[in-house]
């Protein structure tokens, strides 16, 4: 008796490189410039103002790629700058903003948590007496 079951078939080596690019362009090409964009924002903040602490960097660190990634989101949506990921150009652009939103986020949250570090002990009404007199300049 013949067997009938047939091998099953390869795809081309072309169309699945191609699939592969697309799929890098769709997925991976947003992701992985906002990673690095991200990534480079974290380094660069962190070798301006080392962190005092291991507990600082981590922080730190995640301030800064969670700013990049959550900041850069923001401006590529506000400007409506979707359509620059489809080509490789405008998606270096595209990194570039996700690694400028990261650079200020590390400053803010050292800035926030050296303001309530130092009202350590107080409680909630003093902490907020202390918050109203800070935005009011006095």
């Amino acid at each position: 008796m013949q067997s009938t079951m047939r091998a099953p078939a390869m795809s081309e080596p072309a169309s699945s490189t191609a699939a592969g690019i697309v799929g890098w362009k769709l997925i991976g090409g947003a992701a992985g410039a906002a990673s690095i964009g991200a990534g480079l924002a974290a380094i660069v903040v962190m070798c301006m103002t080392p962190p005092r602490s291991s507990r600082e960097w981590a922080v730190g660190l995640i301030s800064t790629v969670v700013g990049s990634i959550a900041g850069g989101a923001a401006v590529i949506q506000h400007l409506g700058l979707q359509a620059w990921m489809q080509e490789p150009a405008g998606l270096m652009a595209v990194l570039g903003l996700v690694f400028a939103c990261g650079l200020p986020a590390w400053a803010l949250v050292r800035w926030a948590f050296t303001w309530i570090s130092r009202r350590e002990g107080k409680d909630l009404a003093e902490v907020a007496a202390d918050l109203r007199r800070d935005i009011a300049g006095g």
